[in-house]
């Protein structure tokens, strides 16, 4: 239903950038919020940006403030992530998701869709 896309590679260097793409199929992602979460190896899966249905509201993780930027294309049914000055702290699976509120991707976890990971890796 949902397939994530890196653009510009798996595996970048430490101060690099990144853009991930997720579209979907079979959905319509302007219905939903949507959220870009990531797992570390032996960690939980977190939040790391929010973006409500419109794009005008945006959330992001302390982690990522101030580097990232989540953005959508409803036209295209696609969402995206910027990750900017990465850092080997970022190197993790990166899901895209879908929720009825804003409040239920970042707070309660409580998602409708996933979409499948893709591995970003930080070399340091």
């Amino acid at each position: 239903m949902f397939s994530c896309r890196r653009l510009g590679g798996g595996l970048v260097q430490t101060g690099g950038s990144l853009r991930l793409s997720c579209a979907a199929s079979g959905l319509t992602l302007s219905s939903y919020y949507m959220g870009w979460f990531r797992q570390a190896p032996g960690k939980e899966r977190d939040i790391v940006a929010a973006i409500s249905w419109s794009g005008g509201s945006t959330y992001y993780a302390d982690s990522v403030k101030g580097r990232s930027t989540i953005s959508r294309d409803n036209a295209k049914n696609t969402v995206y992530l910027e990750i900017n000055t990465l850092e080997p702290g970022d190197t993790a699976v990166y899901f895209c998701a879908a929720g009825e509120t804003l409040g239920a991707l970042v707070r309660d976890g409580k998602i409708d869709y996933w979409g499948k990971g893709t591995q970003v890796t930080v070399s340091s």
